[in-house]
């Protein structure tokens, strides 16, 4: 029996963000330097101050607090409750939505999925809370249903929701290249070495943007995380709560995070978990991405360089990471057998070791998968980089790997015009990460041919007058870098920053009694932790 399989992390589903393949960012020059590791300096506390990020970026303006005329149909609707096809104890729902606010027609409103579990007592019912894992591209049902953290006394007094965006799960799903034609892309060379291998990356990328327009049509114009923030408030309001409870968690930090900002009147109790900075270009976001990647890396490599079964050996990080780097430059000249169709390609076993930065409890699978590798059998990885994709055993792929970049080029400029402008970058991302600049440089070069213009921009959320926001960040985070919950916690007028000193994505529900407590008395009270409190 394989023994290798992902775990996911209980706080938040694994694949709470994957802008590794999303290219979403910043287009144009970046005059930002690049950035340093987002962690505490050694040996000191993280003070929950906001380093310098781009003061120039506009400020996200409310929507008015009445609800337009043409929008109140959508306002008024009632949902009917069933038993979940796959999920019997829970009830599902369909909820319309525009597909474009600004023109709302019947005839082409969206079909919204919604799922529910009553609140189970005992003590009184407080309302519904939403729930999100992020992404963009995962699926808030399966979430809800399989993974979400929220402990008893949270579940006895909410009803827990989950809608899934619109473009990603059941939601009227973005569709892109068919499943067969998945597995040649996943393995597309992210790290080209001749002009030949930099044509077939963007041709790969230019080829995977074409099947989006032709399989989703107008849809893949309307699922911006705005749009999404919108639909929430649709069904706040149609659950008949005042205010919205909400726990996000890292892409799920920007959906609730525009919320409170479109609606800072109707914000209840909202934690950000994992939260990500909206006030930044694309290009930094991945850049400091890079660098999260990197920092992860570095634990993962004194953890590992510990073991007398270490398959990177002992020493330095910076020792273990360049022969991490020489493995993977062995496997873009040799590939290794999986016992499938399929072999091991740099490019995936790239994937399947980010994937195992997720979560330290995933160490443990990654150092087997290395070191399996390294005799010749390379299903272990390839196992981590399909958990990544959402790949099935019979080859089918959620649509997780299509929602991304549809979401994510659509809310920011894209980060780079095309391949001279990644050479240019490719400095300041290996400065970042020496094992894996070079591949996230390239792959946010995917917005560069995206069929569809962008319609947002960086921006700074304030929400004045919202009530107060709890804002997570874990200091060794490696998708959503610590900074970024400074950031955002800086920009809300009424944002609390709690910090946790660890390693991993996202931090409720993931063992930490401190942080638990802090936001479980927040959920149930309405009472924060005091300003950057700090938990290991």
């Amino acid at each position: 029996m394989d023994t290798i399989r992902l775990r996911r992390a209980t706080g938040g589903a694994l694949l709470a963000a994957t802008l590794f393949l999303s290219g979403c960012s910043s287009g144009g020059s970046d005059p930002s330097p690049p950035s340093s590791r987002p962690t505490a300096p050694t040996g000191s506390a993280p003070t929950g101050t906001a380093p310098a990020r781009e003061a120039t970026a506009a400020l996200l303006k409310p929507l008015p607090t009445a609800v337009p005329a043409a929008l109140r149909p959508y306002y008024d609707q009632k949902l009917t409750w069933r038993p979940c096809d796959t999920a019997p104890t829970f009830e599902c729902a369909t909820l319309k939505a525009p597909l474009d606010y600004a023109a709302p027609d019947a005839a082409t409103d969206l079909k919204l999925a919604v799922s529910r579990k009553k609140a189970t007592g005992p003590g009184a019912r407080i309302g519904a809370l939403m729930v999100n894992p992020g992404g963009p591209g995962s699926s808030a049902i399966d979430y809800l249903q399989q993974y979400a953290p929220e402990p008893a006394p949270v579940r006895a007094r909410y009803d827990m929701v989950a809608m899934d965006p619109r473009g990603v799960g059941r939601s009227a799903p973005i569709a892109c290249l068919p499943d067969r034609e998945m597995d040649a892309y996943t393995q597309t060379d992210q790290t080209p070495d001749t002009p030949a291998e930099v044509t077939r990356l963007t041709a790969a990328y230019r080829d995977f943007a074409r099947a989006c327009r032709a399989r989703s049509g107008a849809r893949l114009g309307h699922v911006s995380t705005i749009e999404a923030a919108r639909d929430m408030d649709v069904l706040r309001a149609v659950l008949g709560d005042r205010k919205l409870t909400y726990v996000g968690a890292s892409y799920g930090t920007l959906l609730g995070a525009t919320y409170a900002g479109l609606y800072p009147s109707r914000v209840g109790r909202l934690v950000l978990d994992g939260a990500m900075d909206p006030s930044l270009n694309a290009r930094t976001i991945n850049r400091e991405q890079t660098a999260g990647f990197e920092t992860a890396f570095t634990a993962f490599a004194t953890d590992c360089a510990k073991r007398p079964d270490c398959p990177l050996g002992t020493g330095r990080p910076e020792t273990v990471g360049k022969r991490l780097s020489a493995f993977f430059a062995d496997l873009d000249r040799h590939p290794v057998a999986t016992g499938t169709t399929r072999r091991l390609t740099e490019s995936l076993a790239t994937t399947g070791v980010i994937a195992a930065m997720y979560d330290e409890n995933s160490w443990p699978l990654l150092r087997e998968a290395l070191a399996r590798t390294q005799k010749g059998d390379g299903s272990g990885l390839l196992a981590l980089a399909d958990s990544y994709y959402e790949r099935d055993p019979d080859g089918t792929y959620a649509n997780q790997t299509a929602a991304n970049p549809a979401v994510n080029c659509l809310d920011l400029p894209a980060a780079f015009s095309g391949p001279d402008e990644v050479r240019a970058a490719l400095p300041s991302f290996r400065a970042a990460s020496p094992v894996f600049g070079e591949g996230f440089a390239w792959s946010a070069a995917n917005c560069a041919s995206w069929p569809v213009k962008p319609t947002g921009t960086p921006h700074r959320i304030k929400a004045e007058g919202a009530a107060p926001i709890l804002v997570v960040g874990t200091t060794r985070d490696p998708a959503t870098p610590y900074r970024w919950a400074q950031g955002l916690a800086s920009q809300l007028s009424s944002g609390t920053l709690l910090t946790y000193e660890g390693d991993g994505h996202t931090a409720y529900g993931r063992g930490s009694d401190c942080v638990d407590t802090a936001i479980n008395t927040y959920l149930l009270e309405g009472t924060p932790p005091p300003a950057h409190k700090q938990c290991t």
